[in-house]
């Protein structure tokens, strides 16, 4: 299962602890890449947040990740499930 999840940081939420989540994104960031759980991240030019594309086996495993990430409790995330772009079947 594939997620693209859009995360954009809450600023009237800004403080020390905001700011120390918003330092502990990268390392989160490798750590997933590592093990599969995340194919890609953007930076969102513009916007103080980013686009990940999870890979995961199941919804449950999704959401313990994604509240997982540093900036959960600061930041607004729209999610999209994705699926293979294939060609119709002759």
């Amino acid at each position: 299962m594939k997620f693209l999840v859009l995360w954009q940081i809450e600023l009237g939420l800004l403080s020390p602890e905001m700011a120390r989540a918003v330092g502990g994104m990268p390392a989160y960031g490798k750590r997933m890449e590592e093990q599969g759980k995340v194919l890609a991240r953007y930076h969102v030019v513009g916007s103080h947040g980013g686009a990940w594309i999870y890979q995961v086996d199941s919804h449950e495993e999704f959401e313990r990740l994604l509240a997982m990430a540093p900036v959960f409790n600061f930041a607004h995330y729209t999610i999209h499930a994705l699926a293979e772009m294939t060609p119709p079947s002759d």
